[in-house]
């Protein structure tokens, strides 16, 4: 087992002595902590090197992001089990699963849980496991990082509040379209992100495809209805969004981008974004 005591900003330390009981009475007991950025790469690649056959994860989706993007691109043929200790835990909703009880992952994994193939995405040479946001989600998100009394998704939504009356749009084109200024792009290869935002409903985790939500920039008052169709999951239906699905997807913007990919903010290479699925990429134990 894996665990980031910081996820879910602390929980996964509060939570690790119960996952480790639960878990010791079928014999797991291997558990291995994070310390540092960078731990889940080695740490997945050191249970890989050690022939680990099922590797639980507990933590938040930047820490399953990590596991799940280093056992990919290994092309290791083992399966990860997923235990939600974050703030969103997207993952686990675009999943299906509820992740929340140790005691009957466990259980579950020593009766020979069963597992499915799922899809991964990548932004240029990254992987990510969910979402790779652009423009209003970005600002959100920075702001998010900067507050340290607000817990849960939550902080998400206070932000994304407050950011509705002074984020000032961003400028790309979408596959050579002419460029126009937009409130967002989000390209999802799940349904959720940022714990209460259904920002693709129709998305699915094993389908061979990306989903791509354009939202226009509108005036500030305008963005409230917007705002509370993406927490509904019903603001495709609004004349200022457009959706496509597609297995690729190319963004240009005036400069290199800012990105909240799986929760992180992450600067792209340059101002061309070459967005594209990772079809069957990961071994997810389904239960």
């Amino acid at each position: 087992m894996l665990y980031n005591p910081a996820s879910g900003r602390g929980r996964g330390a509060r939570r690790i002595g119960a996952i480790r009981e639960a878990f010791a009475r079928y014999g797991f007991t291997d558990v291995r902590g994070t310390e540092r950025t960078g731990d889940e790469a080695r740490l997945v690649t050191e249970a890989i090197a050690d022939g680990v056959e099922t590797i639980v994860v507990a933590g938040g989706d930047g820490t399953f992001s990590k596991c799940a993007v280093t056992l990919a691109r290994a092309g290791s043929p083992a399966r990860m089990a997923i235990l939600a200790a974050g703030t969103g835990n997207d993952f686990a909703k675009n999943l299906g699963l509820d992740p929340r009880d140790p005691a009957r992952l466990a259980r579950l994994i020593a009766q020979g849980a069963p597992d499915r193939l799922v899809d991964l995405m990548r932004a240029d040479d990254r992987w990510f496991i969910n979402v790779v946001g652009f423009g209003f989600d970005v600002a959100v998100l920075a702001a998010s990082n900067r507050t340290a009394w607000l817990k849960g998704p939550v902080v998400y939504v206070a932000h994304a509040v407050r950011q509705l009356f002074s984020f000032e749009g961003v400028h790309f084109s979408v596959d050579g379209e002419p460029p126009r200024s937009r409130l967002l792009a989000a390209i999802s290869n799940g349904r959720s992100f940022g714990g209460t935002f259904t920002i693709a409903p129709d998305a699915r985790v094993d389908d061979g495809l990306l989903d791509a939500v354009l939202i226009d920039d509108v005036a500030p008052l305008a963005r409230v209805p917007l705002l509370a169709g993406v927490l509904r999951g019903t603001h495709l239906r609004s004349p200022h969004c457009s959706h496509r699905r597609a297995p690729r997807f190319t963004l240009t913007f005036d400069a290199p981008p800012w990105m909240d990919a799986d929760g992180e903010l992450v600067r792209a290479a340059g101002p061309v974004v070459e967005l594209a699925v990772v079809p069957r990429a990961l071994r997810i134990v389904d239960a």
